[in-house]
């Protein structure tokens, strides 16, 4: 499954759960942008737990 952001083609790694809108799944370079904001809670993804700190 690639990242759920626009004009990335990485593989998800983590999803991302966000308070105030869907869950998204994303790639560790947009997890760990995402995951310095607050309410964020970042979950690896079965099989990517080393991926991810």
């Amino acid at each position: 499954m690639d990242c759920a952001e626009d004009d990335c083609e990485e593989e998800a790694a983590v999803e991302l759960h966000v308070p105030w809108d869907e869950n998204r799944r994303v790639c560790t370079a947009h997890a760990r942008v995402w995951a310095q904001k607050d309410g964020v809670v970042p979950d690896p993804l079965p099989g990517h737990e080393d991926e991810w700190p």
